[in-house]
């Protein structure tokens, strides 16, 4: 079971944003050392709690600091952009570190519509969607009309974001898939992974690959894993109620505020919900989805706010997964 490391430079209330990237490079150092397999970026924009809208450019600064560990992106959210450009990004980190990136795509838009205007793209249909992630892999392959460059003799190897139609749409491209989120608590997870495995079509010798995503924080006990998961659980709770999402708190600040019954109510979903628990009930709980699901790969990707719990909780994933 290889294990990956996602990272989606969560801004915090006592830092700057500009720390927030920092933040993101020396864990990403860590990783490395830890022997995760990769270290993702995620895409988001204008967002208040995350600094990172360029995977990127991200990526070539973490390149720059570590010498072996996979590099990619969780994902870049294709409607945003024109194929040619994300093509011609991901070939040049590829020219930079070679033989050590990945490009993850995904369909989400902006968070709110003016973002979604500013970006200049509107919702594509699944058959649009899967011929723009085509014609990404033709120009990484060099493939297609036109030569992107630098010209790869090895390109990155694409994977899919897999929500809603996603699971069809890369096993028609043959590609492998991440899931995450309410993908995983469905009843028929299993199910749909069977079919997509039925469904796939080799590209040049591709097989099925399924990555999880999941939010894992690891601590003593269940109760000290649930306080390490609650600053991104009540942001999560704050973006339901004000529209915005919010640095993260510490779980101090977020316990001396007074709350209503509904904002209790949806915290304790979901920490109920969160992958946060000590080395046992973690075990138990991821080994159980595997076995569900067949995974080939974990990527966590939990956060919080104090970062030395943040750095031993990795720590202890990789002891975990490893």
């Amino acid at each position: 079971m290889r294990y990956s490391l996602l990272d989606r430079s969560r801004t915090r209330a006592d830092h700057s944003e500009q720390a927030a990237l920092g933040h993101s490079l020396e864990r990403a150092v860590l990783a490395e050392q830890l022997g995760y397999h990769r270290f993702w970026v995620a895409e988001h924009h204008t967002v208040p709690g995350i600094a990172s809208g360029s995977p990127a450019v991200l990526l070539a600064a973490i390149g720059q600091r570590t010498s072996r560990i996979r590099l990619g992106s969780g994902g870049v959210m294709l409607p945003n952009h024109r194929p040619l450009v994300v093509a011609e990004q991901f070939l040049m980190l590829e020219a930079l570190t070679p033989g050590r990136v990945d490009l993850g795509l995904g369909r989400s838009l902006g968070f709110t519509a003016p973002v979604r205007e500013a970006l200049g793209r509107t919702e594509a249909t699944h058959e649009q969607f899967a011929a723009e992630v085509a014609e990404v892999r033709e120009y990484l392959e060099g493939t297609a009309a036109l030569t992107s460059r630098p010209v790869a003799a090895t390109p990155p190897p694409l994977h899919l974001l897999a929500t809603g139609a996603g699971l069809a749409t890369a096993a028609s491209l043959g590609l492998g898939v991440v899931l995450g989120g309410p993908a995983l608590l469905g009843d028929r997870i299993g199910e749909r992974l069977a079919e997509y495995r039925r469904a796939f079509r080799p590209h040049h010798g591709s097989t099925p690959r399924v990555m999880l995503a999941l939010d894992l924080l690891v601590a003593d006990t269940d109760a000290e894993a649930r306080e390490l998961a609650l600053p991104e659980v009540w942001a999560m709770v704050r973006s339901r109620e004000t529209g915005a999402f919010p640095p993260l708190e510490s779980a101090e600040a977020i316990h001396a505020r007074v709350l209503s019954a509904r904002e209790r109510a949806r915290i304790e979903r979901g920490l109920a919900a969160s992958w946060a628990g000590s080395e046992a009930t973690l075990r138990e709980r991821v080994g159980r989805l595997v076995e569900t699901t067949g995974a080939d790969e974990i990527l966590a990707s939990g956060s919080t706010t104090d970062r030395d719990a943040l750095a031993e909780s990795d720590r202890r994933v990789a002891a975990l997964l490893g």
